[in-house]
Protein backbone atom coordinates (compact mmCIF):
# COMPACT_ATOMS: atom_id res chain seq x y z
CA UNK A 1 0.00 0.00 0.00
CA UNK A 2 2.80 2.34 1.07
CA UNK A 3 4.68 1.45 -2.57
CA UNK A 4 1.08 2.09 -4.32
CA UNK A 5 0.87 5.58 -2.83
CA UNK A 6 4.04 7.02 -3.57
CA UNK A 7 4.27 5.53 -7.00
CA UNK A 8 0.91 7.08 -8.06
CA UNK A 9 1.81 10.41 -5.80
CA UNK A 10 5.15 10.28 -7.91
CA UNK A 11 3.53 9.90 -11.70
CA UNK A 12 1.32 13.03 -10.39
CA UNK A 13 4.08 15.20 -9.42
CA UNK A 14 6.18 14.33 -12.43
CA UNK A 15 3.16 15.12 -15.05
CA UNK A 16 2.55 18.73 -13.21
CA UNK A 17 5.26 19.86 -12.09
CA UNK A 18 8.64 17.23 -12.74
CA UNK A 19 8.28 17.18 -16.49
CA UNK A 20 7.80 20.94 -17.03
CA UNK A 21 10.83 21.55 -14.57
CA UNK A 22 13.14 19.23 -16.59
CA UNK A 23 11.42 21.57 -19.48
CA UNK A 24 12.74 24.37 -17.82
CA UNK A 25 16.33 23.16 -16.95
CA UNK A 26 17.08 21.86 -20.56
CA UNK A 27 15.77 25.17 -22.52
CA UNK A 28 18.53 26.88 -20.15
CA UNK A 29 21.70 24.91 -21.89
CA UNK A 30 20.11 23.54 -24.98
CA UNK A 31 18.34 26.50 -26.66
CA UNK A 32 17.98 26.38 -30.28
CA UNK A 33 16.56 29.51 -31.61
CA UNK A 34 14.93 29.37 -34.83
CA UNK A 35 16.25 31.69 -37.67
CA UNK A 36 13.19 33.35 -39.57
CA UNK A 37 12.97 35.33 -42.21
CA UNK A 38 10.55 37.69 -44.60
CA UNK A 39 10.24 35.40 -47.54
CA UNK A 40 6.11 35.17 -48.70
CA UNK A 41 6.00 31.78 -49.52
CA UNK A 42 2.67 30.58 -51.56
CA UNK A 43 0.32 29.34 -48.89
CA UNK A 44 -3.16 27.48 -48.87
CA UNK A 45 -5.83 27.36 -46.09
CA UNK A 46 -7.49 24.33 -45.28
CA UNK A 47 -10.96 24.51 -43.21
CA UNK A 48 -12.79 22.09 -42.61
CA UNK A 49 -16.28 22.65 -42.51
CA UNK A 50 -19.66 20.74 -41.18
CA UNK A 51 -22.80 22.19 -40.87
CA UNK A 52 -20.92 26.31 -39.93
CA UNK A 53 -23.50 28.62 -41.48
CA UNK A 54 -23.77 30.29 -38.15
CA UNK A 55 -19.92 31.49 -38.79
CA UNK A 56 -18.65 30.73 -41.85
CA UNK A 57 -19.73 34.18 -43.26
CA UNK A 58 -17.38 35.58 -40.80
CA UNK A 59 -14.66 33.16 -41.14
CA UNK A 60 -14.96 34.35 -44.72
CA UNK A 61 -14.36 38.14 -43.50
CA UNK A 62 -11.70 37.29 -41.63
CA UNK A 63 -9.52 35.60 -43.83
CA UNK A 64 -9.83 38.05 -46.63
CA UNK A 65 -8.84 40.66 -44.07
CA UNK A 66 -5.72 38.48 -43.83
CA UNK A 67 -2.44 40.65 -44.40
CA UNK A 68 -1.19 38.38 -46.91
CA UNK A 69 -0.43 38.86 -50.98
CA UNK A 70 -3.79 37.70 -52.57
CA UNK A 71 -1.76 35.86 -55.17
CA UNK A 72 -0.16 33.91 -52.76
CA UNK A 73 -2.75 33.10 -50.54
CA UNK A 74 -5.88 30.61 -51.16
CA UNK A 75 -8.51 29.83 -48.49
CA UNK A 76 -10.51 25.96 -49.30
CA UNK A 77 -13.45 25.59 -47.21
CA UNK A 78 -14.08 21.54 -47.24
CA UNK A 79 -17.75 20.83 -46.55
CA UNK A 80 -17.95 17.02 -45.07
CA UNK A 81 -21.38 17.01 -46.37
CA UNK A 82 -22.65 19.79 -44.50
CA UNK A 83 -26.61 19.88 -44.62
CA UNK A 84 -27.37 23.67 -43.85
CA UNK A 85 -26.61 26.40 -45.51
CA UNK A 86 -22.67 25.95 -45.46
CA UNK A 87 -21.76 25.56 -49.00
CA UNK A 88 -24.33 27.82 -50.54
CA UNK A 89 -22.74 31.11 -48.34
CA UNK A 90 -19.15 29.95 -49.76
CA UNK A 91 -19.91 29.43 -53.08
CA UNK A 92 -21.63 33.02 -53.33
CA UNK A 93 -18.24 33.97 -51.53
CA UNK A 94 -15.85 32.15 -54.18
CA UNK A 95 -13.39 34.31 -56.09
CA UNK A 96 -9.78 33.82 -57.07
CA UNK A 97 -8.53 33.41 -53.22
CA UNK A 98 -11.96 31.48 -51.72
CA UNK A 99 -12.76 28.19 -52.91
CA UNK A 100 -15.24 25.40 -52.05
CA UNK A 101 -14.61 21.39 -52.20
CA UNK A 102 -18.21 20.00 -51.42
CA UNK A 103 -17.78 16.23 -50.12
CA UNK A 104 -20.38 13.89 -48.81
CA UNK A 105 -20.23 13.14 -45.06
CA UNK A 106 -16.77 11.40 -44.25
CA UNK A 107 -14.98 13.41 -40.99
CA UNK A 108 -12.74 15.62 -40.85
CA UNK A 109 -9.85 13.70 -41.83
CA UNK A 110 -10.79 12.64 -45.01
CA UNK A 111 -12.13 16.79 -45.74
CA UNK A 112 -8.47 17.78 -44.18
CA UNK A 113 -6.85 15.13 -47.01
CA UNK A 114 -9.06 16.19 -49.81
CA UNK A 115 -8.42 19.96 -48.85
CA UNK A 116 -4.81 19.31 -48.89
CA UNK A 117 -4.85 17.15 -51.95
CA UNK A 118 -6.72 20.71 -53.72
CA UNK A 119 -3.85 23.00 -52.44
CA UNK A 120 -1.46 24.87 -54.35
CA UNK A 121 0.59 26.24 -51.88
CA UNK A 122 3.77 25.51 -50.47
CA UNK A 123 2.81 25.98 -46.49
CA UNK A 124 -0.54 24.44 -45.52
CA UNK A 125 -2.35 26.47 -43.31
CA UNK A 126 -5.07 24.42 -41.14
CA UNK A 127 -7.80 26.48 -38.45
CA UNK A 128 -11.32 26.04 -37.69
CA UNK A 129 -14.50 27.48 -38.76
CA UNK A 130 -14.85 29.52 -35.54
CA UNK A 131 -11.42 30.35 -34.86
CA UNK A 132 -10.35 33.64 -36.09
CA UNK A 133 -7.22 34.85 -36.96
CA UNK A 134 -5.07 38.54 -36.22
CA UNK A 135 -4.76 39.90 -39.53
CA UNK A 136 -0.70 39.34 -39.46
CA UNK A 137 -0.85 35.74 -37.90
CA UNK A 138 -0.07 33.51 -41.75
CA UNK A 139 2.82 36.27 -41.63
CA UNK A 140 3.81 35.40 -38.47
CA UNK A 141 3.81 31.67 -38.89
CA UNK A 142 5.35 31.56 -42.42
CA UNK A 143 8.53 33.65 -41.23
CA UNK A 144 9.46 30.82 -39.14
CA UNK A 145 9.75 28.76 -42.55
CA UNK A 146 12.72 30.41 -43.34
CA UNK A 147 15.07 28.34 -41.23
CA UNK A 148 14.95 24.84 -43.62
CA UNK A 149 14.81 22.79 -40.19
CA UNK A 150 11.38 24.05 -39.46
CA UNK A 151 8.53 21.67 -41.13
CA UNK A 152 5.71 23.09 -39.29
CA UNK A 153 4.57 26.11 -36.94
CA UNK A 154 1.71 25.95 -33.90
CA UNK A 155 0.22 29.38 -33.58
CA UNK A 156 -1.06 30.96 -30.62
CA UNK A 157 -4.71 30.02 -29.67
CA UNK A 158 -6.32 32.78 -27.16
CA UNK A 159 -9.35 32.38 -25.51
CA UNK A 160 -12.24 34.81 -25.25
CA UNK A 161 -13.88 35.59 -22.45
CA UNK A 162 -18.17 34.06 -22.86
CA UNK A 163 -20.82 34.70 -20.52
CA UNK A 164 -21.20 31.07 -19.24
CA UNK A 165 -20.59 29.29 -15.55
CA UNK A 166 -16.57 29.14 -14.27
CA UNK A 167 -15.45 26.05 -17.09
CA UNK A 168 -13.90 29.19 -18.76
CA UNK A 169 -11.86 30.10 -16.42
CA UNK A 170 -10.33 26.80 -15.82
CA UNK A 171 -9.83 26.36 -19.51
CA UNK A 172 -8.23 29.44 -20.09
CA UNK A 173 -5.82 28.80 -16.57
CA UNK A 174 -5.13 25.58 -18.13
CA UNK A 175 -4.27 26.46 -21.77
CA UNK A 176 -1.97 29.32 -20.14
CA UNK A 177 0.09 26.49 -18.31
CA UNK A 178 -0.28 24.30 -21.17
CA UNK A 179 0.89 27.17 -23.60
CA UNK A 180 4.52 27.69 -21.09
CA UNK A 181 5.07 24.03 -21.37
CA UNK A 182 4.60 24.44 -25.84
CA UNK A 183 6.96 27.11 -25.39
CA UNK A 184 9.65 25.85 -23.17
CA UNK A 185 9.77 22.66 -25.43
CA UNK A 186 9.95 24.65 -28.76
CA UNK A 187 13.19 26.26 -27.17
CA UNK A 188 14.71 23.17 -26.88
CA UNK A 189 13.18 21.84 -30.37
CA UNK A 190 10.16 20.97 -30.90
CA UNK A 191 6.62 20.98 -29.23
CA UNK A 192 4.83 17.60 -29.08
CA UNK A 193 2.23 18.17 -31.18
CA UNK A 194 0.50 21.60 -33.34
CA UNK A 195 -2.97 22.71 -31.56
CA UNK A 196 -5.91 22.50 -34.39
CA UNK A 197 -7.06 26.20 -33.77
CA UNK A 198 -4.18 27.48 -36.09
CA UNK A 199 -0.90 25.36 -37.49
CA UNK A 200 0.81 25.06 -40.42
CA UNK A 201 3.25 22.46 -42.23
CA UNK A 202 4.94 22.46 -45.69
CA UNK A 203 3.03 20.64 -48.02
CA UNK A 204 5.93 18.18 -48.82
CA UNK A 205 5.79 16.80 -45.44
CA UNK A 206 1.78 16.33 -45.14
CA UNK A 207 1.23 12.74 -44.24
CA UNK A 208 -2.62 12.29 -45.25
CA UNK A 209 -4.64 10.76 -42.07
CA UNK A 210 -5.26 6.73 -42.30
CA UNK A 211 -7.55 6.27 -39.51
CA UNK A 212 -10.25 8.96 -39.29
CA UNK A 213 -10.90 7.76 -35.61
CA UNK A 214 -7.95 10.15 -33.61
CA UNK A 215 -7.15 13.40 -33.46
CA UNK A 216 -6.00 15.55 -37.03
CA UNK A 217 -3.66 17.76 -35.30
CA UNK A 218 -1.66 15.47 -33.91
CA UNK A 219 -1.88 13.06 -36.31
CA UNK A 220 -0.47 15.82 -38.45
CA UNK A 221 2.12 17.49 -36.79
CA UNK A 222 3.56 14.68 -35.00
CA UNK A 223 4.98 13.44 -38.37
CA UNK A 224 6.51 16.66 -39.08
CA UNK A 225 8.64 15.61 -36.24
CA UNK A 226 9.12 11.89 -37.12
CA UNK A 227 10.21 13.27 -40.57
CA UNK A 228 13.41 15.11 -38.88
CA UNK A 229 11.99 18.70 -38.66
CA UNK A 230 11.41 21.11 -36.02
CA UNK A 231 7.77 21.75 -34.82
CA UNK A 232 7.80 24.87 -33.62
CA UNK A 233 5.99 27.51 -31.65
CA UNK A 234 5.33 31.04 -32.76
CA UNK A 235 3.72 33.13 -29.82
CA UNK A 236 2.85 35.72 -32.38
CA UNK A 237 0.52 34.21 -34.41
CA UNK A 238 -2.65 34.87 -32.79
CA UNK A 239 -6.03 32.91 -33.30
CA UNK A 240 -8.53 33.60 -30.91
CA UNK A 241 -11.98 31.05 -29.99
CA UNK A 242 -14.18 31.16 -27.56
CA UNK A 243 -14.12 29.55 -23.99
CA UNK A 244 -16.18 27.13 -23.53
CA UNK A 245 -19.66 28.66 -22.07
CA UNK A 246 -20.95 25.47 -20.27
CA UNK A 247 -19.51 22.14 -18.42
CA UNK A 248 -21.80 19.52 -19.12
CA UNK A 249 -20.99 20.06 -23.29
CA UNK A 250 -17.22 20.86 -22.54
CA UNK A 251 -16.90 17.81 -20.41
CA UNK A 252 -18.47 16.12 -23.47
CA UNK A 253 -15.97 17.28 -25.94
CA UNK A 254 -13.16 16.24 -23.69
CA UNK A 255 -14.13 12.80 -23.69
CA UNK A 256 -13.91 13.27 -27.67
CA UNK A 257 -10.76 14.71 -27.31
CA UNK A 258 -9.28 12.18 -25.25
CA UNK A 259 -10.50 9.43 -26.89
CA UNK A 260 -8.96 11.06 -30.27
CA UNK A 261 -5.60 12.06 -29.11
CA UNK A 262 -4.86 8.86 -27.33
CA UNK A 263 -5.77 7.16 -30.30
CA UNK A 264 -3.64 9.32 -32.42
CA UNK A 265 -0.21 8.29 -30.21
CA UNK A 266 -0.90 4.71 -30.40
CA UNK A 267 -1.18 5.10 -34.02
CA UNK A 268 2.69 6.01 -33.87
CA UNK A 269 3.37 2.91 -33.41
CA UNK A 270 6.95 2.47 -31.95
CA UNK A 271 8.15 5.47 -32.52
CA UNK A 272 6.25 6.73 -29.53
CA UNK A 273 8.45 5.36 -27.24
CA UNK A 274 12.09 5.39 -29.61
CA UNK A 275 12.22 8.84 -30.86
CA UNK A 276 14.61 10.35 -28.32
CA UNK A 277 13.77 13.08 -26.06
CA UNK A 278 10.34 13.94 -28.25
CA UNK A 279 9.25 10.30 -27.19
CA UNK A 280 9.84 11.88 -23.67
CA UNK A 281 7.69 14.51 -24.61
CA UNK A 282 5.30 13.00 -26.48
CA UNK A 283 4.85 10.38 -22.95
CA UNK A 284 4.96 12.98 -20.45
CA UNK A 285 3.03 15.74 -22.06
CA UNK A 286 -0.03 14.05 -23.45
CA UNK A 287 -0.02 10.13 -23.01
CA UNK A 288 0.67 10.17 -19.31
CA UNK A 289 -1.40 13.08 -18.69
CA UNK A 290 -4.55 11.20 -19.99
CA UNK A 291 -3.68 8.66 -17.45
CA UNK A 292 -3.49 10.72 -14.44
CA UNK A 293 -6.96 9.69 -12.99
CA UNK A 294 -6.15 6.33 -13.45
CA UNK A 295 -2.78 7.24 -10.72
CA UNK A 296 -5.79 10.18 -9.12
CA UNK A 297 -7.91 7.21 -7.87
CA UNK A 298 -5.34 4.49 -6.16
CA UNK A 299 -3.51 7.72 -4.73
CA UNK A 300 -6.79 8.65 -3.07
CA UNK A 301 -7.85 5.17 -2.23
CA UNK A 302 -4.32 4.27 -0.91
CA UNK A 303 -3.54 7.30 0.93
CA UNK A 304 -7.09 6.87 2.63
CA UNK A 305 -5.53 3.12 4.16
CA UNK A 306 -3.15 4.45 5.48
CA UNK A 307 -4.36 7.50 6.65
CA UNK A 308 -6.40 4.76 8.72
CA UNK A 309 -3.43 2.83 9.86
CA UNK A 310 -0.54 5.04 10.13
CA UNK A 311 -1.64 8.32 10.77
CA UNK A 312 1.16 10.90 10.46
CA UNK A 313 2.26 12.37 7.24
CA UNK A 314 -0.86 10.42 5.72
CA UNK A 315 -3.89 12.26 7.44
CA UNK A 316 -2.72 15.71 6.34
CA UNK A 317 -2.12 14.21 2.68
CA UNK A 318 -5.47 12.62 2.75
CA UNK A 319 -6.88 16.03 4.44
CA UNK A 320 -5.89 17.48 1.88
CA UNK A 321 -6.84 15.71 -0.74
CA UNK A 322 -10.43 15.69 0.36
CA UNK A 323 -10.17 19.19 0.99
CA UNK A 324 -9.46 19.45 -2.77
CA UNK A 325 -12.35 17.16 -4.08
CA UNK A 326 -14.53 19.25 -1.59
CA UNK A 327 -13.80 22.29 -3.23
CA UNK A 328 -14.21 21.11 -6.77
CA UNK A 329 -17.71 19.87 -6.25
CA UNK A 330 -18.06 22.93 -4.45
CA UNK A 331 -17.07 24.59 -7.75
CA UNK A 332 -19.62 22.26 -9.37
CA UNK A 333 -22.29 23.55 -7.75
CA UNK A 334 -21.48 26.92 -7.36
CA UNK A 335 -20.47 27.11 -11.08
CA UNK A 336 -23.37 29.68 -12.31
CA UNK A 337 -22.64 32.20 -9.63
CA UNK A 338 -19.88 34.60 -9.16
CA UNK A 339 -18.37 32.50 -6.27
CA UNK A 340 -18.09 29.53 -8.59
CA UNK A 341 -15.50 31.75 -10.48
CA UNK A 342 -13.01 32.01 -7.59
CA UNK A 343 -9.86 30.22 -7.89
CA UNK A 344 -10.08 28.37 -5.12
CA UNK A 345 -13.68 26.67 -6.65
CA UNK A 346 -12.77 26.41 -10.38
CA UNK A 347 -9.16 25.13 -10.25
CA UNK A 348 -10.69 21.79 -8.53
CA UNK A 349 -13.08 21.70 -10.08
CA UNK A 350 -12.00 22.26 -13.87
CA UNK A 351 -9.01 19.64 -12.94
CA UNK A 352 -10.90 16.95 -11.57
CA UNK A 353 -13.70 17.66 -14.32
CA UNK A 354 -10.54 16.77 -17.20
CA UNK A 355 -9.49 14.06 -15.35
CA UNK A 356 -12.62 12.76 -14.95
CA UNK A 357 -13.42 13.26 -18.93
CA UNK A 358 -9.45 11.61 -19.68
CA UNK A 359 -10.70 8.57 -17.48
CA UNK A 360 -14.21 7.96 -19.10
CA UNK A 361 -12.06 8.84 -22.89
CA UNK A 362 -10.03 6.09 -22.21
CA UNK A 363 -12.20 3.77 -21.03
CA UNK A 364 -14.19 4.67 -24.34
CA UNK A 365 -11.37 3.36 -26.24
CA UNK A 366 -10.95 0.55 -24.26
CA UNK A 367 -14.69 -0.39 -24.76
CA UNK A 368 -14.41 0.43 -28.87
CA UNK A 369 -15.97 3.32 -29.13
CA UNK A 370 -14.41 5.45 -32.43
CA UNK A 371 -15.88 8.87 -32.89
CA UNK A 372 -15.03 9.43 -37.22
CA UNK A 373 -17.18 12.92 -37.68
CA UNK A 374 -17.60 15.68 -35.79
CA UNK A 375 -20.13 18.41 -35.64
CA UNK A 376 -19.11 21.89 -34.60
CA UNK A 377 -18.17 22.99 -30.83
CA UNK A 378 -21.59 23.97 -28.86
CA UNK A 379 -24.14 22.05 -30.99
Amino acid sequence: MIALFWACLAVCVYVYFGYPALLWSLSRVRAKPVVRGEALPPVSIVIALYNEAAVVEEKIANCRALDYPRELLEVIFVSDGSTDQTETLVRHAEDEVIRLVALERGGKARALNEGVAAARGEIIVFTDANNFLEPDAVRMIVRNFADPEVGGVCGNKRLRAKEGDATGEGENLYWRYDKWQKKLESRIGSIFAADGTLYAVRRSLYVPIADPAQADDIAISTRVVLQGKRLVWEDDAVAWEDAPAEGPAEFRRKIRVTNHSVRALLKLGSALYTSGFYSVELLSHKLVRHLVPFFLIPLLISNGALAATRGGLYSLLFAGQLVFYLAAFGGLVLRDTDAGKAKVFYVPYYFTLVNAAAFLGVVSIVTGTRHTVWSPRGS
